[in-house]
């Protein structure tokens, strides 16, 4: 290895065109590391990033924060590529691609029906989603496999014909596998999860998308992205006894809300940094998504360093080193708003429920929830998920059950454990973790999301009896987990979640309050302790990798047309270049409409890959406006109430189009663009509504629908389900113009409302052609 000081004086030789030294083999040596043990092939180009940053900063002649430097750094063009935040879209050349397997069915499904032969980046395919958590890890993946297994194997066959790699059930969380193996400092990695964000703990720009976006950049296009704004978020200070890093997100969504991020990158800095491993660096990123941030991301740091040698890749940690000025934010730059938080201040917090935003001190709960008639009584708690499951959560969790064990105490509550990967598996298997986390009442869980996303066959209540849970995850929206809406789920850090389930009820707080042990003296935890990376190298537990062939041109991807579970896509229809008159409307919805209200998971993941079956889903869970039920809504045709998917196959049988008025943030949580295909699929044409989510709001455009708010929030009052709406404008559809919506009462009456959009003009083309996928294909077309 060339020492850092040598290689310094290599490069400023360079710089200053001296070619006497022989320069360039070093720098060949240096440039040539692999991203990843599985692609030895695909290197890091940190050249290519340090001359784009180069080229802008010139351009914009300011310093740059750390997420300007990442994004910018990967500019198609960075030479005339018009850069302002938070209005301008920028065409962006990411690294690679990572797809969960409930996801991964779709894009691979999209891939496939764009006609190429192999993907352009590194690309990978997770086992995730599809464990049901029921009886312990082992069993509840031998079900799976076998369940699952026309899925599995196309998604095994496809990634080995289209050149994407397999991870396959059991290997662990997606969020977890690509932190362990795939996210280096400086990374910019699109994932077809919300999620995705999990890898900015290890100094990445990881964003979540939807699968038409994946499929872009596995297609070698420029992918598009809103230039974000900046948040900065300064932390001070140390974090110290029972306060962890989950505190400082579940403090950050209780101050910006659930869209408080939206359209922004949010940006950690400060002397507090170094205080937090880079594990928790991760689980902040990670629940970023909770608060509609772009994506999250920390400066790269010696608990990055120490994390990349300890899973196996010093060799990226020492090119890191070499342009660390790159991965760090510049002096003075500017943020569009900043946040400061003092770490040494930080209290232990728990956010809920049936919203991650709804912040508390674990302090105040207990009264909180008896004010409110929540249940106190805490019926099962969770650790684990994507946001919380490393080496480090598992110790300090384990450190709290150990001291009640010494005082012959186990769980009041049920007690779950989910391991993050394999490798964390394999890592507290050896450790003893697991063991005293079974030893004090729990139940080691598949290495998966399980509950965390409804795969959870749970049997300790029935369907509608009031309860409370609490887990270590990352979203608490009604019925997710369980599908029961009288769950009341309230998020906090897994050692909470451990002390709380020993306890029993929300009213006990670690800090303050005693435990009665087994001898009937009383006693208090101390704030847990542990390791954040093992004494020894980390466990690998079993090999569940699957590499692509070189040539997997003869590989055959089977898709059976009788097939409940998987269909080949067919294309959506292309607009016929009239305005869209006298739309019926298929239902207002009140209040809250997330991802999982749009198009539920749970039971429905099985359907993932079989768009018809999983539209029978579609807005079951958003609230009717007109009877405030779920489910019911009016046919505007028969004027007979029925189920919502019901009432779109009818409109769509008699050719009747469609539109859906929205409150604020619609499509807020998961990337899930099921959420966007299954009305586009059953005859909508457009969704009217206060504001929307990021992600969600894109995969709309991508499936040739119209996303669209009101110019006057207000005017959401003035549409009712009965009335019929017409678009006004399309032949003249620009980037930046409004468009008007006239709205037909009964009565005869009408009225004319503003409504304004956000596509630009490429966006403008996928609405013409019918969807983004239609244009790509038009374009190849074109070039052929």
């Amino acid at each position: 290895k060339v020492p850092a000081l040598i290689l310094s004086f290599f490069q400023h030789a360079l710089n200053s065109g001296i070619r006497r030294y022989h320069v360039a083999p070093v720098l060949c040596q240096r440039a040539k590391v692999a991203m990843s043990h599985f692609e030895p092939n695909e290197h890091i180009n940190y050249e290519k990033l340090e001359k784009n940053i180069n080229i802008v900063r010139k351009r914009l002649d300011r310093p740059l924060t750390l997420s300007e430097k990442i994004v910018y750094g990967h500019l198609d063009d960075p030479a005339k590529q018009e850069i302002e935040r938070g209005k301008t879209y920028l065409r962006l050349r990411p690294d690679r691609v990572a797809m969960q397997d409930a996801t991964a069915q779709m894009a691979m499904l999209q891939f496939i029906s764009s006609g190429l032969p192999k993907v352009a980046v590194p690309s990978t395919i997770h086992c995730d989603h599809l464990i049901e958590a029921q009886s312990g890890g082992e069993k509840d993946l031998r079900r799976a496999k076998d369940i699952n297994q026309e899925v599995y194997n196309f998604l095994a066959t496809a990634g080995a014909k289209y050149g994407v790699g397999f991870w396959k059930p059991g290997s662990g969380i997606i969020h977890q596998i690509i932190l362990e193996n795939y996210s280096y400092p400086g990374v910019m990695l699109i994932g077809t999860d919300s999620h995705t964000p999990n890898g900015g703990g290890l100094g990445g720009i990881c964003i979540g998308v939807g699968g038409a976006d994946a499929v872009d950049v596995m297609a070698g296009i420029p992918w598009e992205l809103k230039c974000p704004k900046v948040i900065g978020v300064k932390l001070t200070g140390k974090l110290s006894g029972w306060s962890s890093p989950k505190d400082v997100i579940l403090k950050v969504a209780g101050i910006l809300t659930v869209k408080g991020g939206t359209g922004a990158i949010i940006e950690y800095h400060g002397p507090g940094v170094d205080s937090i491993s880079c594990t928790g660096m991760a689980t902040i990123c990670n629940m970023g998504a909770e608060i509609g941030a772009t994506t999250s991301i920390f400066p790269y740091n010696a608990r990055m360093k120490k994390y990349l040698g300890k899973t196996g890749r010093a060799d990226i940690a020492a090119l890191a080193d070499e342009f660390q000025q790159h991965l760090v934010p510049d002096a003075g730059c500017q943020y569009d708003q900043v946040i400061e938080i003092n770490l040494s201040e930080l209290k232990p917090h728990i956010n809920g429920p049936f919203t991650p935003d709804l912040a508390h001190p674990v302090s105040d709960i207990g009264a909180v929830a008896e004010k409110e008639g929540w249940p106190v009584d805490i019926r099962v708690g969770l650790i684990g998920s994507c946001t919380n499951s490393s080496y480090e959560d598992m110790g300090r969790s384990a450190a709290v059950a150990k001291q009640a064990l010494a005082h012959g105490l186990k769980c009041k509550s049920k007690f779950t454990i989910t391991p993050g990967s394999e490798q964390i598996r394999a890592t507290i298997e050896r450790d003893g973790y697991a063991q005293i986390l079974r030893d004090v009442g729990g139940l080691v869980l598949a290495n998966a999301c399980g509950p965390c996303i409804g795969q959870w066959d749970r049997k300790d209540i029935k369907k509608g009896e009031k309860n409370t849970i609490v887990t270590s995850y990352n979203r608490n929206f009604t019925g997710r987990n369980d599908a029961n809406p009288e769950t009341h789920a309230f998020v906090t850090s897994p050692e909470i979640v451990t002390a709380l389930s020993i306890a029993g009820t929300l009213k006990f707080n670690p800090e303050t309050d005693y435990l009665t042990g087994a001898d009937g003296k009383k006693f208090k935890l101390e704030a847990p302790d542990a390791d954040e990376l093992p004494k020894l190298e980390f466990d690998p537990g079993q090999d569940t990798y699957q590499y692509p062939p070189k040539d997997g041109s003869g590989q055959h991807v089977d898709v059976s047309p009788t097939s409940q579970r998987l269909q080949l896509l067919e294309p959506f229809d292309k607009w016929d270049g009239k305005d869209l008159e006298d739309m019926l409307i298929l239902i207002k919805v009140k209040g809250k409409c997330t991802t999982d209200h749009i198009s539920a998971a749970g039971p429905w993941l099985k359907f993932r890959g079989h768009l018809d079956n999983i539209s029978n889903n579609l807005l079951i869970g958003a609230i009717n406006i007109e009877n405030g039920k779920a489910n019911s809504v009016r046919n505007a045709l028969t004027q007979e109430f029925g189920p919502v998917p019901d009432t779109a196959r009818y409109y769509k049988k008699m050719g009747v189009k469609w539109a859906v008025i929205g409150d604020e943030n619609y499509g807020e949580g998961s990337s899930r663009e099921h959420a966007a295909l299954e009305p586009r699929h059953l005859g909508g044409r457009v969704i009217i509504t206060k504001s929307f989510a990021r992600i969600h709001e894109t995969n709309l455009k991508k499936q040739g629908l119209l996303p669209l708010t009101f110019a006057d929030p207000a005017d959401y009052n003035k549409i009712h389900p009965v009335d019929k709406l017409s678009i006004v404008g399309l032949a003249d559809f620009a980037p930046g113009k409004p468009l008007k919506c006239v709205i037909k009462h009964p009565n005869g009456s009408q009225e004319t409302i503003m409504l304004n959009h956000t596509f630009n003009e490429s966006q403008i083309e996928w609405f013409q052609a019918g969807s983004a996928l239609n244009r790509m294909k038009e374009l190849q077309q074109k070039s052929s």
